[in-house]
């Protein structure tokens, strides 16, 4: 399996950076490892509840959560949103 970043994740990579620029380095160093750690098993985090038809699923770390899909050779990270935002508009347009 190989792991990718849409183009959106990589925007939302850069805005949390923006938003702490002390501790951006780290902080997105351990949001990158845990995307990582999707990849020896893909299916350990639940599909995101109302909208598992998409195949969305989403693993929390402290205050955001990772939104990806598995597809048959890889792992794609969708978002990386903070859980005060409204995903549903992000991931779904709702």
């Amino acid at each position: 399996m190989i792991l990718e970043f849409t183009s959106e994740a990589e925007d939302d990579l850069e805005q949390i950076a923006e938003h702490n620029p002390r501790r951006a380095l780290s902080f997105i160093r351990e949001l990158r490892n845990r995307c990582e750690d999707l990849i020896s098993d893909p299916n350990s985090f639940a599909l995101v509840p109302r909208y598992e038809h998409h195949g969305i699923r989403r693993r929390v770390h402290g205050n955001y959560l990772i939104f990806y899909r598995v597809e048959a050779t890889k792992v794609v990270i969708i978002h990386i949103l903070h859980g005060a935002n409204d995903y549903g508009l992000f991931l779904f347009g709702e």
